[in-house]
């Protein structure tokens, strides 16, 4: 099956419903808030609405991989169905997998969230580069072979990243590096004449001194919007010139005013409001 490359598919989705990604992040505590057990069953019921609220409102679904594998093959299988259905309401999805490894195993990890025909497969995923970027290479591959994306760790909101992601490498930080890194990939891309490339980073709206994103060339996901207490000034600030490209990510604010599907559709569309295309 032939699509187009992720950098036109996300412009046209962003178009169309705004530039905000909601996660679906079911946490313990956020099943017990919905009435529902934390199991399987509740893990199903709440994947369910929120696919119902969102897979034809909002540009990207992010459902945290985590919080369905901790409920084994059961949990799994909620999530397939879920990007199942994400991708027929016409939503993107984003797997926040955060896969990183070497040589096969990184090449097995492509091949399960950027597979043609694999059941996990996502528009993108979220991949970790701190093993060396030139190691994300089989995703980089799979990606631009299938039309998917991924979104390369960079500098993240949680405050035990900065110790490692703000250190100096080279003149720049190690963070500015993979910013750099992933543009150098997206490049043949835009002299393609593509709107973006395959390669986009995640950089938190809080970051206090983000990384340089004007010549990224790929979309920018950018979680601490909302319940971490970054909002649509923040986003901006960060983005800079690449604001076009920036996603984005929230998940607490909008997800608390369920367990109702009406009253996430309408946080989610008036959080969607702020980021227009």
């Amino acid at each position: 099956m032939s699509r187009a490359g992720f950098g036109s598919r996300l412009a046209a989705a962003t178009a169309a419903r705004g530039r905000l990604c909601v996660g679906i992040d079911p946490h313990p505590g956020l099943l017990a808030a919905w009435g529902l057990p934390a199991d399987a069953a509740g893990l199903a019921r709440f994947t369910e609405i929120c696919v119902a609220a969102f897979g034809d409102t909002v540009a990207l679904v992010k459902p945290q991989v985590a919080l369905f594998e901790e409920y084994g093959s059961a949990g799994i299988a909620v999530l397939e169905r879920a990007l199942a259905a994400l991708r027929e309401a016409g939503a993107l999805t984003v797997a926040d997998a955060k896969r990183g490894d070497i040589g096969s195993t990184m090449a097995a990890y492509a091949r399960a969230w950027l597979g043609e025909g694999s059941p996990l497969a996502a528009d993108a995923v979220t991949v970790s580069p701190y093993l060396g970027f030139g190691a994300l290479a089989p995703a980089i591959e799979a990606a631009e072979a299938t039309g998917r994306g991924l979104f390369v760790l960079a500098a993240t909101s949680n405050p035990e990243g900065a110790a490692v992601q703000s250190a100096r490498t080279g003149g720049g930080t190690l963070a500015q590096a993979m910013v750099d890194a992933a543009a150098a990939a997206n490049a043949p891309h835009l002299a393609a004449g593509e709107p973006a490339g395959p390669v986009g980073v995640v950089v938190g709206a809080t970051v206090a001194e983000p990384p340089r994103l004007d010549h990224l060339g790929g979309a920018v996901l950018m979680p601490g919007v909302g319940a971490q207490g970054a909002d649509a000034a923040d986003v901006a600030r960060v983005a800079g010139a690449a604001a076009r490209l920036a996603l984005p990510n929230i998940s607490r604010a909008v997800l608390a005013a369920g367990p109702d599907p009406a009253a996430l559709r309408a946080a989610a569309l008036a959080a969607a409001a702020d980021f227009p295309a």
